[in-house]
């Protein structure tokens, strides 16, 4: 699985002008799903996000995790971030994985997410979506369960 990491003020998803969800300060994650990903790779990547050292301590250093700084995880499937754009001009998302699949793995990076203890806001899967943030710090992370980076 494959990850883009916002840690955000607020945001929020809106499917035809309807909102879906929508969350205070926390993490905003893109997830796409790839082909081979299986449950150990939603479980990882829950523990990764809920665990992920990028809120200010007392000093001002980002030394707190998401379960200490008592924030919400937003995730947002996104099947994009697997297209492969390194030969010509349009990107080929045949490393993702088909819709069915990936929507059972995304439920299951929530519901360990909020097994670990954490708040979980989603979109909606399928559907095209609107999604607002406001990127705090700004601070941005890339995770893939596979190491890819």
């Amino acid at each position: 699985m494959r990850a883009v990491v916002q840690r955000v003020s607020e945001a929020r998803v809106t499917v035809d002008g309807e909102i879906v969800s929508e969350m205070g300060a926390g993490l905003l994650a893109l997830v796409g799903v790839a082909n081979d990903d299986a449950e150990a790779d939603a479980s990882d990547l829950a523990a990764k996000l809920v665990n992920l050292r990028v809120f200010p301590d007392g000093e001002g250093r980002m030394n707190r995790s998401l379960l200490e700084a008592g924030g919400a995880l937003g995730v947002v499937s996104q099947f994009t971030l697997l297209g492969d754009a390194r030969k010509g001009r349009r990107p080929s998302y045949a490393p993702a994985a088909a819709p069915e699949r990936a929507e059972r793995l995304i439920s299951s990076l929530v519901a360990a997410a909020r097994a670990l203890g954490v708040t979980a806001v989603t979109g909606r899967f399928r559907a095209t979506m609107r999604v607002a943030l406001v990127n705090e710090g700004p601070v941005t992370i890339l995770l893939d369960t596979k190491r890819h980076f």
